[in-house]
């Protein structure tokens, strides 16, 4: 297992690290504190310096208008990139863009590049993914009700989804629906796309999460479809083949989730370490010489660690033997990497004190943005049932 870093990809984390903290971590304040519309000329800004640096889309090949760094050379950048909420979004690189391209380079036709897949890399639409129902558990996405019946030429879609990130704003969603109800659990659905000013698509909210219901990007919709009539030719693929798609997409998304993870424990972490070293708690000392302070930065220094060769192998893996090879070292990290980052998190809170759970500092927004990562892509308690069943087969 080789995880160097070679000359270009570390010239360009380098070059990325310096515009975090010159362009990027200056505009959380306003982040923080405005709508994302209302900053949208700000992030325009930086997402242009972003592109004339050649830098824009460092997930994507060259021949689609990326960085062409490779999958590792991303996943190691991504943990940069990841250490600020707006972070992805500057550097085109957000989900769920990045896993609609992803699908969209691989199955969609050329008309449908021109229409969706060519300007969506390019940054000048958006996208959102429309598959969990409120009705049914996300964790078993053959379970669904939305369905897509074919009339004449077109789909006629029907569903209630929700948690469709981004969909305040995105110009088309990537919806998953029953097309053939007779077929076996894991061939009913497809992926379709549905230009969101199609008659019939209606976004009800704005999910209110932790307090805060967002808007533009930074949102969870709840849509419903009404009769939203759709030709047949924005089928993705081909009919059947929408669960086959999703774990595809799944795969390599939740390594640029993990990476993004890594990212944010390690920024809490050096916050955490900068904040004990100066707090004074009386007669001289800092919160640096409490033992329980020390012990708490071993350990997250260990995990941070840990977490990241496990990603890093993960990666390594289905660069070189495929998604399919490394689906128990994808399910691992799942896991262990979402507890990890918000084990940090809560201890740099508990450093900060009050400060902490106040909107002074990024870290408020941490722990209530990324509880969900145990549950988003999959709770963890499927992937340690499925690592478990894995592992057992081997003494049966």
């Amino acid at each position: 297992m080789e995880f160097s870093i070679d000359d270009k990809t570390q010239t360009i984390l380098g070059m990325i690290r310096e515009f975090m903290q010159k362009e990027v971590y200056p505009l959380e304040p306003y982040f923080l504190g405005k709508k994302f519309s209302d900053m949208k000329g700000k992030l325009e800004e930086a997402r242009q310096k972003v592109k004339r640096m050649e830098l824009w889309a460092p997930q994507l090949p060259r021949e689609l208008g990326g960085v062409g760094i490779g999958f590792m050379g991303y996943a190691i950048c991504c943990e940069e990139i990841g250490r600020s909420p707006i972070g992805p979004y500057i550097f085109g690189s957000q989900a769920p863009d990045a896993g609609n391209i992803e699908i969209l380079a691989k199955y969609a036709t050329a008309e449908q590049r021109r229409l969706y897949l060519e300007p969506l890399v390019r940054g000048e639409i958006r996208s959102c993914f429309s598959m969990t129902e409120p009705e049914f558990a996300g964790s078993n996405p053959t379970e669904m009700a939305a369905t897509a019946v074919k009339d004449g030429d077109d789909y006629v879609i029907n569903g209630h989804k929700w948690y469709s990130s981004a969909a305040d704003g995105a110009r088309f969603a990537v919806v998953m629906a029953i097309t053939n109800p007779e077929a076996s659990p894991y061939l009913r659905a497809s992926m379709i796309i549905v230009p969101t000013d199609s008659p019939g698509f209606q976004l009800l909210r704005n999910i209110s999460v932790m307090g805060h219901a967002g808007d533009d990007y930074a949102s969870h919709g709840e849509i419903m479809y009404h009769n939203v009539r759709v030709p047949q030719t924005n089928l993705l693929g081909t009919e059947g083949q929408g669960f086959v798609i999703a774990q595809e997409r799944l795969g390599p998304g939740r390594i640029h989730h993990c990476m993004r993870y890594i990212g944010i424990a390690q920024r809490s972490f050096e916050m955490m370490c900068a904040y004990a070293a100066k707090r004074e708690v009386g007669g001289g000392k800092t919160l640096s010489t409490k033992q329980i302070v020390q012990a708490w930065i071993a350990e997250c220094r260990a995990e941070i660690h840990a977490s990241r060769l496990m990603v890093l192998h993960a990666a390594w893996k289905i660069d070189t033997q495929g998604a399919y090879a490394a689906r128990e070292e994808i399910s691992l990290i799942k896991f262990y990497v979402a507890n990890m980052m918000l084990r940090v998190i809560d201890h740099a809170i508990q450093v900060h004190g009050g400060l902490g759970v106040s909107d002074d500092t990024i870290l408020s927004f941490f722990a209530r943005s990324e509880r969900g990562a145990r549950i988003y892509d999959g709770a963890d308690e499927v992937h340690k049932v499925v690592v478990a069943k894995r592992i057992l087969k081997q003494y049966m």
